[in-house]
């Protein structure tokens, strides 16, 4: 018998989490990856580079997350509100890595990678967790 983790099945949520894991695990490194560059190499404003990211990738996420992370996981009949929601979960992940770029970089004074640290391993948890629970519910 399969244990329950909320509404899906183990495997299910195990299914969702890899899923998520690669689409979020490339998304997450194009967006710390172009931040870096942008920042670094051409000399963008940090802050200024976290924007230009969030910006050109998040449409691209909306389309990955919702046909494959996932697929299958809750109600298909709610896109516009489902969209909404997805673009909020993103805007607070595009907040916490402008937090983590306005802490690390601007107030600590580190070098302009320092926030690829948090951007690669919190943001990518707080982001599945809303997704999983509010957005594909």
């Amino acid at each position: 018998m399969k244990i329950l983790i909320g509404a899906l099945p183990r495997s299910d949520l195990f299914g969702q989490l890899v899923r998520f894991a690669l689409t979020g695990g490339l998304l997450t490194l194009l967006v710390a990856g172009g931040y870096w560059v942008v920042a670094e190499l051409f000399g963008v404003e940090p802050l200024l580079s976290m924007t230009l990211n969030y910006l050109v990738f998040t449409g691209l996420g909306y389309l990955l997350h919702s046909r494959w992370s996932f697929k299958g996981h809750g109600s298909r009949d709610k896109s516009a509100l489902r969209t909404a929601r997805f673009f909020t979960v993103n805007t607070l992940g595009f907040l916490a890595n402008q937090f983590f770029v306005w802490l690390l970089v601007k107030q600590l004074g580190g070098p302009t990678w320092w926030p690829v640290i948090p951007v690669l391993f919190v943001t990518p948890l707080l982001t599945f967790a809303l997704n999983r629970r509010w957005v594909f519910a």
